[in-house]
C-alpha cells in the first residue's frame, strides 16, 4: 500500500526545482526585454500565452497543471484525420 506524503514533504523535495524554474523564466524574460525588438515580442501570441500561464501558476486551486496544458494545447478538431 503506497504511503501518502505530506504537503510539507513534497514542498521540501520540490522547492529548489520550483525556484530554479522561476529563475529560468525570469532570466529569459529579462534577456528578451533587453534585446532589440522586444516590443514586437510583447505582441506575439506566445508571449501572451506565457503571461496567461503565469497568472494560472499564481492562482488558487489544485488543477493548475491541467489548465496550463489546456492553455498550450490546440483545440480538438473533429475528423482531423480525414
Amino acid at each position: 500500500m503506497p504511503i501518502t506524503q505530506s504537503a510539507q514533504d513534497i514542498f521540501e523535495r520540490q522547492f529548489l526545482e520550483m525556484r530554479c524554474g522561476l529563475l529560468t523564466l525570469a532570466a529569459a524574460r529579462d534577456r528578451i526585454s533587453r534585446a532589440d525588438g522586444a516590443e514586437a515580442v510583447a505582441n506575439d501570441g506566445r508571449m501572451q500565452q506565457l503571461e496567461e500561464a503565469i497568472k494560472i501558476v499564481a492562482s488558487e486551486g489544485d488543477d493548475r497543471a491541467e489548465r496550463l496544458q489546456l492553455l498550450f494545447s490546440d483545440q480538438y478538431v473533429e475528423n482531423w484525420n480525414q
